[in-house]
Parts: C-alpha cells; sequence; structure tokens
C-alpha cells in the first residue's frame, strides 16, 4: 500500500492557492469560480443537459481545492429542472486537510453555504473511496485518495461528463498520458462528454485515441482555447437506472434496518418484514457492540473495507441523531510483546491520520484504562460503542412516508412473479410483493430455497452483563482476546463466544466463565472477585461467510459455474439480492453494506473499489477454483 500524502497549502505572493509538489497553481488568478463555470459546466453543456433526467454522473481528475465540484453543486441547486440525484466522483492523489480546506475555500464567499456543509462532512485522509450525502442525500460525492491513475481502473460508473482538470501535463503528465485516456473510455456511454482547460497537441491525440472526439473553444478570460470532447461510440448505458424503485427486505436487524434507510433516502418504497415483534431482535440485539477497524500492515481487503465500513458507520450516526452510541475510544491490546510489536509496525507502514489510529506503549494504555495492563497496542481514539437496536429503530424511522415495517411476519417462502417477487407465509398468503427482494435475515437465509446453496454458516455468541459496580470503572472500550464495554445503563458488557455450529439458545454457566476468564486476561484481576454462576446475558447466532466478509449484491443463479471464472459472467436471479454474512462485524459493515446495495440497485457508481465489491459479490463462491481463492484474504482477527 502507497502511504496516501496530503497537500500542503501554499499561496502565491499575489495569494493564489499554489501547490510547490507539481509547480503548478490550483486555479486560474483570474475568475477562479468563473473559470469553472466557463470551462466544465459551459464545456459540458451543463446545466442543461442534466435537466429533467433522473441522474446525471460526472467524474473530475482532481479535487484540489473542490472549486469545481462547489460550483456545479451551486449550479445544481439553483437549476430547478435540475436531475434527481446527481453524482460527483473525483480523484484526488493529494488531498487537503480539513484545516486547509476551510482556509482555502473562504476566498469563495458565494459558496459559503455549501462550503460548510461539505467541511462538516469532510472525511479522514485516508487512502480508499469516501461517500460523502449532500443536500439531503440527493447530491453524492464520492472521493478516491490515491494515484488516479491506479484509481481510475477501481472505479464502477458510467459516465456523462468528464472534468479533465489535472496539473498541466508538462508538471503532471500521467494524468494525460494515452493510457489514462483508455481509462476514461471504459467508464464513458453513447453521449459522454469532456471539457478541459489544455488544448496540448498531446492531449488532443491521446483522447482521439481514446474514441472522443475533440474539438477547441474559445477559452476563460486570459486563456485563449480550452478543448471539449465527445465520446464516439453509440456503447450502451452499462447500469441503465431501475423503472421501478419498490423494494421488499426480509429482516430488520443491521444489516436490513441500514439497507432500507439508504434506498429511501433515494427515494424507494421499501416493505421491511420482520418475523420477531420489534426490530434488532436476532443478532442485532446486543446491548451495545463495538465499531473500530481492523488494520493490517499489508493493507489487505479486510483492513479496507473495516476501515471504510468504520467510516460510513460514523457518517450514518452523524445523520440519526436518536441512535445510543459514544465514541469513548477502542484499545485493542496486543496478545504479547511479538503481536505489541506487530501492531507497532502495522501503524508505521499504514501512516494513517492520528484521529484514526495511533499506536501507544503500555504505559499510556495504562493510563487511558486506568487499570495496569501488560502490553500496549492500538488505540482508536474516535472509535467506540454503539447500541445496535437504537440503529435499527432510528434508521426504519427516519423516512416513515418510505419504510412499512411489518412485524410478525413470518415469511414461509419467496416466489419469483412475471414482475418481480412476492414473500408468503406458512399457508401460502402473499405477505408482500415488489420488483425487488432483498434478503437481510441473518442465519435464517439459508432455510430458503433461493438460499440453501449459499456457504454461510451459524456462530453462537454468548455475552455476559456484570453490574458496572462489581467492577473499577472502566471509560473506554477495551478488546484482546475478548472485549469490554464502559458503563451502559448500570451494565459492563463483556465478551463474547464465538462457537460455529452450536444452536443452543440457552445461557450457558460455562460460557460466562470464559467470558470472565477473557476479562482478567485483558485486565488482570479486574473481574477477580465476580462469580459467574451470578452473571446475566444473551445469546445470538450470527450469520458467518466462509472467507468472514460480508454477502452483498445480486443473488446468481445456483448453477455449477463450470470454467467460467468470470463473476459479471454469472447469470443472475432477475430482481433477487442480499445482504448477508455479517458475523460479528454487524456494526462496521451494515452502513457501507446499504450504500454499496443501494449503488447496484440503482446502477449508480460504487462506494467501493472494483476489486472489494468483487470480494463480497454473493457469486464469488460458484465461481471455478482459481478465481475464488484470488479473492481471499487474511483472516487476522
Amino acid at each position: 500500500m502507497e502511504k496516501l500524502e496530503p497537500a500542503c497549502l501554499e499561496f502565491t505572493r499575489h495569494g493564489d492557492p499554489f501547490s510547490l509538489t507539481y509547480d503548478d497553481m490550483y486555479h486560474s488568478a483570474y475568475g477562479a469560480a468563473d473559470q469553472a463555470r466557463h470551462v466544465f459546466l459551459g464545456g459540458n453543456g451543463l446545466p442543461e443537459r442534466w435537466q429533467d433526467k433522473d441522474r446525471f454522473v460526472i467524474l473530475e481528475t482532481g479535487f484540489g481545492l473542490g472549486l469545481n465540484f462547489l460550483a456545479t453543486w451551486q449550479a445544481w441547486r439553483n437549476d430547478p429542472q435540475r436531475c434527481r440525484r446527481l453524482h460527483f466522483v473525483s480523484l484526488e492523489k493529494h488531498p487537503f486537510s480539513l484545516a486547509d480546506l476551510k482556509l482555502a475555500q473562504q476566498a469563495w464567499p458565494e459558496f459559503a453555504d455549501l462550503a460548510a456543509e461539505l467541511q462538516m462532512k469532510w472525511p479522514a485522509l485516508t487512502p480508499g473511496v469516501h461517500r460523502l450525502h449532500l443536500a439531503g442525500g440527493q447530491l453524492v460525492l464520492t472521493l478516491y485518495f490515491g494515484d488516479a491513475t491506479t484509481q481510475l481502473r477501481a472505479v464502477d460508473a458510467t459516465v456523462d461528463a468528464f472534468f479533465l482538470d489535472g496539473f498541466s501535463p508538462t508538471k503532471n503528465p500521467e494524468l494525460w498520458t494515452p493510457h489514462f485516456c483508455r481509462g476514461l473510455t471504459r467508464l464513458a456511454t453513447a453521449g459522454t462528454t469532456l471539457a478541459t482547460w489544455t488544448v496540448a497537441g498531446t492531449v488532443r491525440a491521446a483522447l482521439t485515441a481514446a474514441e472522443f472526439e475533440v474539438s477547441k473553444q474559445p477559452g476563460f478570460a486570459g486563456k485563449r482555447q480550452m478543448l471539449v470532447g465527445q465520446f464516439r461510440s453509440r456503447r450502451p448505458n452499462r447500469h441503465p437506472a431501475p423503472n421501478d424503485r419498490r423494494a421488499i427486505i426480509i429482516g430488520a436487524g443491521l444489516a436490513g434496518s441500514t439497507s432500507a434507510h439508504r434506498l429511501a433516502s433515494a427515494g424507494w418504497q421499501v416493505t421491511v418484514l420482520e418475523q420477531a415483534a420489534e426490530a434488532a431482535s436476532g443478532a442485532s440485539s446486543n446491548l451495545a457492540g463495538m465499531l473500530r477497524p481492523l488494520p493490517s500492515a499489508d493493507d489487505n481487503r479486510l483492513s479496507r473495507l473495516t476501515r471504510a465500513g468504520y467510516l460510513a458507520t460514523r457518517a450514518l450516526l452523524a445523520e440519526l441523531p436518536d441512535v445510543r452510541w459514544s465514541a469513548c475510544g477502542v484499545m485493542h491490546l496486543g496478545r504479547e510483546a511479538e503481536h505489541e510489536a506487530q501492531q507497532a509496525r502495522t501503524v508505521a507502514a499504514l501512516g494513517l491520520p492520528p484521529e484514526v489510529i495511533q499506536f501507544v506503549d503500555k504505559d499510556e494504555a495504562s493510563r487511558k484504562l486506568n487499570w495496569p495492563v501488560d502490553t500496549g497496542g492500538w488505540w482508536f481514539p474516535k472509535a467506540g460503542w454503539v447500541q445496535p437496536p437504537s440503529l435499527c429503530r432510528a434508521a426504519l424511522a427516519a423516512y416513515p412516508e418510505r419504510i412499512t415495517t411489518i412485524f410478525n411476519a413470518a415469511v414461509n417462502r419467496i416466489k419469483r412473479t412475471k414482475t418481480g417477487w412476492q414473500a408468503l407465509d406458512a399457508g401460502g398468503a402473499v405477505i408482500a410483493e415488489a420488483p425487488h427482494l432483498i434478503m437481510a435475515s441473518g442465519v435464517a437465509a439459508t432455510g430458503f430455497e433461493q438460499f440453501s446453496w449459499l456457504p454461510q454458516t451459524s456462530a453462537r455468541g454468548q455475552v455476559s452483563h456484570l453490574a458496572s459496580s462489581a467492577t473499577p470503572p472502566l471509560d473506554i472500550v477495551v478488546t484482546q482476546l475478548g472485549y469490554a464495554m464502559p458503563d451502559i445503563d448500570g451494565i459492563r458488557l463483556i465478551g463474547a463466544s464465538h462457537l460455529l455450529g452450536d444452536t443452543d439458545p440457552k445461557i450457558r454457566l460455562v460460557d460466562h466463565r470464559d467470558n470472565l476468564a477473557r476479562l482478567n486476561l485483558i485486565l488482570p484481576g479486574f473481574a477477580a472477585a465476580i462469580d459467574p454462576a451470578s452473571l446475566e446475558g444473551r445469546v445470538g447466532f450470527r450469520p458467518m461467510s466462509p472467507d468472514r466478509l460480508p454477502i452483498v449484491g445480486p443473488v446468481p443463479e445456483p448453477l455449477p459455474a463450470g470454467n467460467n471464472s468470470r463473476l459479471h459472467d454469472l447469470p443472475r436471479q432477475p430482481g433477487l439480492w442480499c445482504v448477508q454474512g455479517f458475523g460479528a462485524r454487524g456494526l462496521v459493515w451494515s452502513a457501507l453494506m446499504a450504500d454499496l446495495l443501494l449503488s447496484q440497485l440503482e446502477g449508480e457508481p460504487l462506494p467501493l473499489e472494483n476489486d472489494l465489491a468483487d470480494a463480497l459479490d454473493p457469486g464469488r463462491f460458484l465461481i471455478k477454483t482459481g478465481r475464488q481463492t484470488s479473492l481471499e484474504i487474511d483472516n487476522n482477527t
């Protein structure tokens, strides 16, 4: 993994933002906002081309200080005929810190309110994809932090307009090569346009070779010419929008509730069917769960996904004020000296911002825990605990006009029809029907014929409830071989057991003993006086996938793949989707997986890189072994 190097805000003697790295200015000294409107909006025929459309997708090469984005947002907001949803995808190798962004954007008072909303949601400077839902969710900004020459290959989208705005071809030639321009072709469709301020001959030649018809137009202010282009191919849109935005979701746990919330935010009508009398009655019913990423020195798929999921859940929590949660911090202690040293090397290798992860020695860890420990470890200062039932309730209640929840709805089977899917009870009566059906029922999913092939197993987990007064105070979440929570309503939650295939729903004394033993290993002597027979607790059954990753996306036909090694060649069951396999990481996965599901349903740009989306595809278990092996990850926990 290449470390992310943030930009350093510098100014010319005239006060214009300047990059020392590329020895070039970020924008024209002559009316920067007007230049953005003239070159990128005008050069792509905007706002006229997005008017009265369902959605419009823009991809920009170089977010910089966000000027083009703010100008586009303002034009879209002020247009009464604007498209229903606008997607703005931008690649940035050297993103600015929030402090520098705020300072630089003060120069554009006309965008002050938009800049304030952007700054409020500006992500931590970590590699990968960051999705920001703005303007009530109708404007979606997807930021790819990393080298655009590699990140462009990771984008899955159909683009309507390209804003080519890297630094000068002489200063940053990588963004203007024939190879890079051919990468734009993969994302283009009939009618796709582009615009840029440079008319360099090498750029014109590269774009022409990439199937764009280019021409010069009058430039802005002191620049005589600019370049516009249109894709020559009549290739159809690979990601058409749905005609009917109605869906059934089976299950009102974290997977189903957050999926319903995200779909409703995009205008879908959703019916959630839950067999219990209330939401979060199964694996999502714990008093609290831990929210933090799981790093690795090589930044493997699990590391990248848990980081993206952690940040996405943090963003969702900010949207739902009724959720009970605390960013108290999480301390992940090393198991022994060698593991502690590995944790230190991981933090150094990743180079992530200190607000995401730090390494602390055992003395600092002891201070934070207010208890002596034998090792240091990872400190996640903005991580913490979340109460899953409160998240489920808040997500389902956020759009009452679009989400209908039916409790005590025991779905016995599902059936494909000519127009979609039906959910039926044991007597064959139709409980609900819609063009799309999303399975989010956890361990119950494999009981349905269409999912009987899914290699998902059930893992029994038991947590123990200690009276907070029975132990010393604990202000943060601590984890190692087990975990312990701060005081929540007079209870300290500890756990948890993890037994595959165990179906016993009863609380067991032996598991209380094991949970206490783990706690006393983490914090020596912390709960030494507690009698395990005095404890209460809870048992849940977690849906586990073989590779410990979620199972999200369109459901394939359960047929042997033969020699097929390509996910995208698998036949799919029309309108059938799943959000499964969250295991013990429901809080980490739920928001990100809901966003991925919506993007796939809508045919919109994905919130993850291509390889990560493929690693979550339900079809990964049906393709030939060689491809499946390539999707496996390091399952360090």
